[in-house]
């Protein structure tokens, strides 16, 4: 069944509950400007996504009576006029957001937590809700509805009572319990991809940090580790997942840390470790890429796949974001190029926020990144932030090409390049009919 009707407005009462306009059409944002959604970008609110309120903000609408966009402050409801506020979608893994919520955020009061959040409406001819989005990774492991906490809290006991001295077990039993990580409750399901958590500093001061965030801002999501794991630590939880998980995958550098690459010689050693005592599976490397030459160390150590975070492939933009502590932007790109030129599978982790990603002059950025480090796979992850803030920080004054464009135009000039959202297995690395090989120069 095909739509008629472009989609309704969603906004909410005061209480949170939610209702479409009767005739109010819904809207996006590509950075501050209100836009309308493509049918093409237009798809079902993935199960296992969320809707949530903005705070007393009130909603932009699309009025076709009109033709212009309205900010809707009140509804009427007999004879009075109620309050109104905006909603959101906070999206299930493996999608990309590709509009921002419309609403007018110059009346916010509050600094949203660290969500991302993506413009949702209501179909009324198909009866559902729909956002501004797409799918780039098809992996359904990270679906919600695989991590049932009834059967996580005995194993998670159990591990504990095996190994009661080690300190990262312990520190991965809080987060798969306290903050509710599926990366590390798989280490205690024993399955795919689970963390290795080494470093309590980083030398980036990320404006969306999910570990660490100045006391006027925002809350983190979550405490951050406060020891560095020894190598026996690391290798004790490590190996008996790589010998025993389906689709087994331990990674460095997942999200309760500050950056491991400034615990190299730990990470080093344990890795020498694991791969001493299995050829099984993959060892990652999640990092923001910022000393290249402990990065070809790393390469050396036995790392299999090295994946480097970015908002942005334009330097400025860049040191908005990360503010950068004793390291450039060139020391990331040379660290793409470097775990490539050493045989390693290297992914970007692309923060994604609609008005700076698909920026025309961001787009030609990025098309030079992928061309001069030959990188395999941009993992289109959305950026969580507020995303007023996030908008003003980098100076944003107008709206992109859209998201879909982006991506249809680096997979033009690049085929060999891979979307994503999640890590891979070495199996998965290359694709049936996907060349390995990709020479730097273009």
């Amino acid at each position: 069944m095909k739509r008629k009707r472009a989609p309704k407005l969603l906004y909410a009462d005061k209480s949170g509950n939610i209702y479409d306009h009767p005739f109010l059409g819904m809207a996006g944002m590509n950075g501050p400007e209100a836009v309308l959604p493509e049918d093409t970008e237009l798809i079902p609110l993935p199960e296992g996504s969320r809707i949530f309120t903005i705070p007393d903000t009130p909603p932009i609408a699309w009025d076709g009576k009109q033709g212009r966009f309205v900010t809707i402050d009140s509804v009427r409801e007999g004879k009075r006029r109620l309050p109104v506020q905006a909603v959101s979608a906070f999206m299930a893994p493996g999608y990309v957001r590709t509009l921002l919520p419309a609403c007018d955020y110059s009346r916010k009061k509050v600094h949203l937590p660290l969500w991302s959040y993506t413009a949702v409406g209501w179909d009324e001819d198909l009866e559902r809700f729909v956002v501004a989005a797409s799918r780039v990774d098809n992996n359904d492991n990270w679906n919600p509805c695989n991590y049932d906490d009834r059967k996580l809290d005995p194993l998670v006991r159990k591990r504990l009572r095996e190994l009661p001295d080690n300190r990262l077990l312990e520190q991965l039993a809080r987060c798969a319990v306290d903050y509710h990580c599926f990366a590390a409750k798989n280490l205690f399901f024993r399955r795919w991809e689970a963390p290795v958590p080494t470093s309590p500093a980083c030398n980036s001061r990320c404006l969306g940090c999910i570990s660490l965030q100045p006391s006027d801002c925002c809350p983190s999501n979550h405490e951050r580790i406060a020891f560095v794991p020894t190598p026996e630590e690391i290798a004790e939880l490590a190996v008996p997942h790589l010998l025993e998980a389906p689709e087994p995958i331990v990674s460095y550098g997942q999200g309760c840390e500050g950056d491991p690459i400034l615990q190299a010689d730990t990470v080093a050693e344990a890795t020498r470790r694991i791969k001493r005592a299995t050829s099984l599976g993959t060892v990652n490397f999640n990092s923001n890429g910022s000393i290249p030459d402990r990065v070809r160390m790393l390469c050396d150590a036995g790392m299999d796949s090295m994946r480097f975070s970015m908002n942005s492939a334009q330097e400025g933009y860049y040191n908005l974001y990360y503010r950068p502590v004793g390291y450039r932007f060139a020391d990331v790109v040379e660290s793409l190029a470097a775990a490539k030129e050493k045989g390693l599978f290297t992914m970007i982790n692309y923060l994604v926020s609609p008005g700076l990603s698909d920026d025309p002059a961001e787009v030609e950025a990025l098309l030079k990144l992928v061309g001069t480090t030959g990188v395999d796979m941009i993992q289109m992850r959305n950026l969580s932030i507020d995303p007023d803030f996030y908008n003003k920080r980098m100076g944003l004054k107008g709206k992109g090409i859209g998201i879909c464009r982006m991506l249809h135009r680096l997979k033009h000039e690049f085929p060999r390049l891979q979307f994503g959202y999640f890590n891979r297995t070495r199996e998965n690395f290359y694709p049936a009919g996907l060349e390995k090989s990709w020479p730097i120069d273009r």
